[in-house]
């Protein structure tokens, strides 16, 4: 990572702590992404938020609804550049690839909700647009999922298998520690 790579906070909204989602792992990845947040602002690098803005007016995400607002833990700063998106990638719909580019940005840290949804659609273009992406495990989160059959699969199932599906392919699957190891300037440790 160099000075051209930008964190890339997705869906940090409070519509996702509705109980209706069901089960969660990693309940401890939005202080991952403030920790992130913090170590990003004390660089002063780009910090990049995208904010889910549904079009259904049963939306949990509806610009007027209490669900849009974003989670204490990841709350834009001035300055800090946000993008409304209204399907699950951040480069759909929005100017974030051309504003990229004009920045110099090339590499992108991706953290957010959910791993299987938004997160990893949003890897899977930045990948395929040439960035280089990285998408930090423990600072991403998702939700019990049913199967096609109707059983259920834990939160940590999906949240492995999507991050297993982008690995090597779409992006490298890394941990906040090693981003900010990297950042500082330590020792690649994959």
């Amino acid at each position: 990572m160099n000075g051209t790579a930008a964190l890339l906070v997705i869906d940090v909204q409070r519509g996702f702590d509705d109980a209706a989602w069901g089960p969660r792992n990693n309940p401890g990845a939005e202080e991952k992404i403030a920790h992130l947040l913090e170590f990003w602002r004390a660089g002063a690098w780009p910090i990049i938020h995208i904010h889910h803005d549904s079009p259904h007016p049963a939306g949990r995400f509806r610009s007027d609804a209490s669900g849009h607002a974003p989670k204490p833990e990841a709350i834009p700063r001035p300055g800090e550049a946000v993008y409304k998106k209204q399907v699950n990638s951040a480069f759909i719909g929005t100017t974030l690839e051309a504003d990229l580019r004009a920045a110099g940005v090339t590499t992108l840290a991706i953290v957010g909700l959910t791993t299987n949804h938004c997160v990893s659609t949003t890897a899977r273009m930045a990948g395929n647009l040439g960035f280089e992406t990285f998408v930090v495990s423990d600072a991403t989160a998702t939700f019990d999922r049913a199967n096609l059959d109707g059983s259920i699969r834990p939160a940590e199932q999906v949240h492995q298998a999507a991050l297993s599906d982008l690995h090597d392919e779409f992006a490298q699957v890394v941990t906040s520690d090693w981003i900010i190891n990297t950042r500082s300037g330590g020792t690649r440790c994959d």
